[in-house]
């Protein structure tokens, strides 16, 4: 597994004409794919038996939603969309970067916190407001083997050095920070991302206010 900082919207460059999924080899219960799709391709209608959250990276998509076509959703980078189980939709790329996201399916009886509305957007990082002096979360999404969650770090405020029992993947959504990893110290901006493996040693020191979301595998 990749670890260090890198930018998903890179790793996942768009191929004309095609549409590709990359399993992100995130935890056992839950599945985590990253989808890029060529400018002016799409992905039929499919429902799943879970509930499903999607991450825009980079480009644009229309997610429609049901089976009526009154529910058409714009994905743009950092937007967030959550749908429950059983629910009908297709993407579409538009326009000419095509389109990159995230897929996570949750297990069912996961539980989503009640600010994440189903078959709306949302831009992810305004999901939560920075606190005077602190470091402020709250878990959007969590299961037996995965949690979801979003953060915000007031000017200078650190997460002390910790081990997580699982696999990680960082969003930087607002600001810079700094992440020491295993004694090495790595700096990271609004877009990048970061993976840690099972139990590696980590901190994260905000430069400024600092925004990010976290995809913990718990194993």
């Amino acid at each position: 597994m990749q670890t260090g900082v890198y930018s998903i919207s890179k790793k996942h460059v768009p191929k004309s004409g095609m549409t590709i999924s990359t399993n992100a080899k995130l935890g056992k219960q839950s599945i985590v794919h990253h989808f890029s799709l060529g400018s002016g391709t799409d992905i039929s209608s499919e429902a799943y038996d879970n509930p499903v959250i999607y991450i825009g990276a980079c480009g644009t998509g229309l997610f429609d939603i049901g089976t009526d076509g009154s529910c058409k959703l714009q994905m743009n980078s950092q937007n967030i969309i959550f749908l429950h189980e059983g629910t009908l939709c297709g993407v579409n790329s538009v326009g000419e970067k095509g389109l990159i996201y995230t897929e996570i399916q949750f297990e069912k009886g996961s539980k989503m916190n009640e600010i994440l509305k189903a078959n709306e957007v949302f831009d992810l990082k305004n999901l939560i407001d920075y606190e005077e002096g602190s470091i402020a979360n709250i878990d959007l999404a969590s299961g037996e083997g995965m949690k979801f969650m979003i953060l915000s770090f007031d000017d200078g405020c650190m997460l002390s050095e910790h081990r997580a029992p699982g696999d990680a993947l960082f969003f930087a959504l607002e600001g810079k920070a700094t992440i020491t990893y295993e004694g090495k110290s790595y700096h990271i901006r609004e877009g990048e991302n970061f993976r840690f493996e099972n139990n590696g040693l980590h901190s994260v020191k905000a430069e400024g206010k600092f925004k990010m979301a976290l995809l913990l595998t718990l194993e």
